[in-house]
């Protein structure tokens, strides 16, 4: 592990004399790319370089502590005390010097495409699908990023059938990968006069946003519709035939686009969503040849498993998978989930850790 720490610490170094040569300043892609390699390796080489600190101060100790201190007691216990924490805190480092060498998943630093659709419980599955995208714009409007309606189908209560929308924003995929799967919701519909409570269900999508170059695509597989737009938007909407709907020959795939008025930008949104669908069955095809490394982790893209029930009448969340339970069911759904997604990032790393160590 530390051959290969010291060889990422004399490439970072090597790095930041290449990001001061006047040749590689003048070639801004070549600038670019050598600045964020910088950057990605730049808390692995603080944490090794304290780690290297930590432990030439652990040696001096000693050295002080076996030829000096014989004849001051006191003086001993100080170093001893200082030794003890200096090897906690190698200890400390040596684990997070770990996670830092874990496999970086190339997708975390880009935007998502983000596809909810209420389950089993008509209308009530619905309502909640509607509060589940709400809960997601909060977080994203939480986090300073921004949000784009890619396409929308909602009910006349208020629901939504199914919405597909884009998070842009710095990691946005390495924060909400692992929302992807079954939502679960126990609550008592406004519609039951009874009281009894309900039981629905709404799935979620995470995708990483492909760009152009990651998926190529044929135009000759793409069969084009275009049609009038349903739903909210007055008479123009309706009239205008400006809704899109994109067939992918090869896999069946079928996007559609009816948020804006322009067909052009329908079209541009559409194959948005579809460039990225096309990755992720691209990369479920390498996880499943991975196989048994991926069982060992949290999971992200499983659609049909179920991740979290949200009780209402207990005001509480649970997240299935790591067993974690919050009870400020508002305050989840308000889009105050961080906590949540911090413990699933824990868990998976944990994983990661644990299946290299067997």
């Amino acid at each position: 592990m530390y051959d290969k720490l010291q060889t990422l610490a004399d490439r970072y170094h090597q790095l930041a004399g290449l990001l001061s040569d006047p040749e590689v300043l003048k070639n801004q892609k070549e600038y670019q790319a050598y600045a964020k390699e910088y950057s990605a390796l730049r808390a692995t080489v603080a944490a090794y370089e304290e780690y290297q600190k930590v432990s030439t101060s652990i040696s001096e100790t000693l050295e002080t502590l076996e030829s000096e201190a014989g004849n001051d007691a006191e003086f001993a216990d100080l170093l001893k005390e200082e030794l003890i924490l200096e090897r906690n805190r190698k200890e400390v480092l040596s684990e997070e010097l770990k996670v830092l060498l874990l496999p970086k998943d190339p997708n975390d630093d880009k935007n998502v495409i983000m596809e909810i659709r209420g389950g089993a419980g008509g209308g009530e599955a619905a309502l909640f699908a509607s509060d589940l995208y709400r809960m997601y714009t909060f977080y994203a409007e939480r986090k300073g990023w921004h949000t784009e309606i890619m396409d929308i189908n909602e009910t006349d209560l208020g629901g939504i059938k199914e919405v597909v929308f884009s998070i842009q924003g710095q990691g946005a995929f390495s924060r909400l990968k692992f929302e992807s799967g079954v939502h679960r919701v126990q609550r008592v519909p406004e519609t039951e006069a009874s009281g009894r409570i309900h039981t629905s269900t709404a799935t979620v999508a995470v995708m990483p946003e492909a760009e152009e170059v990651e998926i190529d695509i044929n135009p000759n597989d793409i069969r084009t519709d275009i049609y009038c737009s349903s739903g909210a938007g007055g008479q123009n909407v309706n009239k205008v035939e400006s809704a899109i709907r994109l067939t992918h020959l090869p896999t069946g795939l079928v996007v559609t686009c009816q948020d804006e008025r322009s067909q052009l930008k329908n079209k541009e949104k559409a194959m948005r969503v579809l460039r990225s669908r096309l990755l992720e069955i691209e990369q479920n095809k390498q996880s499943a040849a991975i196989g048994a490394d991926r069982k060992s982790q949290i999971g992200t893209g499983d659609r049909s498993e179920r991740i979290r029930t949200y009780n209402f009448p207990q005001g509480r969340v649970t997240d299935h998978r790591i067993g974690m339970t919050i009870y400020q069911m508002e305050a989840f759904l308000g889009g105050d989930i961080e906590g949540m997604i911090d413990a699933l990032i824990v868990a998976d790393r944990a994983a990661k850790l644990s299946g290299d160590n067997q």
